[in-house]
């Protein structure tokens, strides 16, 4: 494929040392824009007068239509014919691979979900898991190979809490099916009695100690009902089709921790402050870095020093190790970051900190102490009601087996596409009907600019060719479907660089808009049977554009909604 950009840009560095091109905001100004300021400055010329000398000297080839002069600004205009055979073709040819890199050598860490065992999962652990799996998407197609990581808590206090809880409030009893989640609801049963009554809290803090010191009764119960959450978790996997290379656990990672905050002691990079162990980072106004309890129990920050001990050891020094995990968390990741550089750490300089907001609903935060988050079951439940009553209202001729399949496709596509729609620190509103919605901002609009798609296909009734006369594509709206489908492969790497999903789902969202302008505004299928091919062929190119934004996104493309 032809690189418009880099045809120009060769052209203008004959003439200055480098061509740093912008995009006009109206693409009735051009394709591509060359500001002239820095140029005039050196030559001691105004901007208008440099362009007008470009202008007359610059050579190009075939591919740029016209060079015009708009004040300070050279600006060029791409040859459209030639534009929508080149970007059709490679689309045509390349298909799911459109967009992607080839893969390169640099392989990057990705650690994500850190869902808590004995713990529910709600609506923020769901933002997680799904920015975390659409950036290793993102990455992957920029070339890299990417290792997807999970840690989860699987002791400590919040362990001793539930097992409280089942052992006094439910008197051991379970239920029969889905026990990881029933236990959450213990876990916030446990929550309550326990900030109600103080006697409650001691004995919990007495269990925590039993589990640490590995109590064969609390640790036979442990272990049983560790089983229980880890099932379910692989449940929620299948569902949101995610995987993981290696989940770490908090149960593994604290004694090769102590044994590197022990070392700190020795070497005088840490040292003990009221019985605590902790290393001063105030000359980094990073304050005081809390490694150690002064009762010796360990914290999360013990445990991350282990954590990355194990990552090394496994898979060796990565090019790049990225962190998935709520913006609270900052300070404690500039604090742990630090650290690693404290102790030579081979991950010190390659650790990022990728953070995201709450997700709120309407009426403020959620809690997952006091029982009243938004759990995922319920989540999930109620996304899964809502989607089948629409696709019976729509499709009441269809086989039972097909409408399930299209709500949960619709289910887990507002879902997913409401948890990355957004940029990653900004907090998210979370509004059922708007998820849902086949209009505005949604994951299901996107879907349904697909299936549309697919229909309009499905009545074509041949098969899609790419030998067609693309000087028949001259209405504005397909030279601007064109346009923004040879921006995707620049696209996809600005987001993979930037660690920005949401980059991907406004331009799915900008693409399904233009297409619903563009059917609005040209028949696709007539009597013109030349015409007819040509804007098949674009309609065909646009719905794989689409299914490979989705895909990024973890969504699925769906044929029919």
């Amino acid at each position: 494929m032809v690189d418009f950009r880099k045809q120009v840009e060769k052209a203008l560095e004959k003439h200055v040392k480098k061509a740093v091109l912008t995009e006009p905001p109206d693409p009735s100004m051009g394709d591509y824009a060359f500001p002239c300021f820095e140029l005039a400055k050196q030559q001691g010329k105004k901007p208008g007068e440099v362009a007008e000398d470009l202008a007359r000297t610059i050579q190009l080839g075939d591919h740029i239509r016209e060079v015009k002069v708009s004040g300070p600004f050279l600006n060029f205009f791409v040859n459209k014919e030639k534009l929508s055979e080149d970007v059709l073709r490679r689309i045509f040819k390349e298909k799911k691979d459109y967009g992607r890199r080839k893969p390169g050598e640099k392989n990057i860490l990705v650690e994500y979900f850190q869902a808590n065992t004995h713990k529910g999962v709600h609506i923020g652990h769901i933002r997680n898991i799904c920015l975390g799996e659409a950036l290793c998407r993102l990455l992957e197609a920029d070339g890299q190979k990417v290792t997807r990581l999970n840690y989860q808590g699987d002791i400590g206090p919040h362990v001793a809490k539930c097992l409280w809880g089942y052992l006094n409030l439910h008197k051991g009893e379970e239920p029969d099916y889905k026990k990881g989640i029933w236990l959450g609801r213990v876990y916030a049963e446990a929550s309550e009695k326990a900030a109600e009554d103080e006697n409650v809290e001691q004995e919990i803090r007495e269990m925590t100690k039993k589990l640490y010191q590995g109590d064969k009764q609390l640790m036979s119960i442990w272990k049983k009902t560790r089983n229980w959450c880890l099932d379910d978790f692989d449940d929620l996997y299948d569902e949101i089709k995610v995987h993981f290379d290696r989940i770490f656990f908090e149960s593994e990672v604290e004694e090769p921790g102590r044994k590197i905050v022990e070392k700190m002691l020795e070497q005088g990079l840490a040292k003990k402050d009221q019985g605590a162990v902790v290393i001063d980072l105030e000359k980094e106004d990073l304050g005081v870095f809390l490694l150690l309890r002064n009762d010796g129990v360990a914290l999360y920050s013990t445990k991350d020093l282990g954590l990355q001990h194990l990552k090394l050891q496994e898979f060796g020094k990565p090019d790049a190790s990225f962190h998935v995990v709520g913006s609270e968390q900052s300070l404690y990741f500039r604090q742990l970051f630090k650290t690693f550089e404290k102790i030579k750490c081979p991950l010190a300089g390659i650790s990022e900190h990728i953070s995201y907001g709450l997700v709120m609903l309407p009426e403020g935060k959620m809690s997952s102490r006091e029982g009243t988050m938004v759990l995922y079951e319920e989540l999930v439940s109620k996304l899964r009601q809502e989607a089948m009553r629409g696709v019976e209202e729509r499709h009441t001729g269809w086989k039972q087996q097909d409408k399930r399949k299209s709500a949960e496709n619709i289910a887990f596509g507002a879902l997913k596409f409401t948890m990355v729609n957004r940029e990653n620190n900004k907090n998210i509103t979370f509004d059922w009907e708007k998820a849902l919605s086949f209009e505005g901002e949604s994951g299901p609009y996107v879907q349904y600019a697909h299936a549309r798609i697919c229909s309009i296909l499905r009545k074509y009734g041949s098969d899609v060719e790419d030998e067609v006369d693309f000087r028949l594509l001259r209405h504005s709206k397909e030279h601007e479907l064109v346009a923004l489908m040879a921006r995707f492969r620049d696209t996809v790497s600005e987001a993979a660089k930037g660690r920005k999903p949401h980059a991907i789902a406004r331009y799915a969202l900008d693409l399904a808009q233009l297409f619903s302008e563009f059917y609005r505004d040209c028949q696709v299928i007539s009597d013109d049977k030349d015409l007819t091919k040509a804007r098949i062929l674009l309609a065909e190119c646009t719905r794989q554009v689409i299914e490979n934004c989705l895909n990024l996104l973890n969504i699925e493309a769906s044929e029919r909604m």
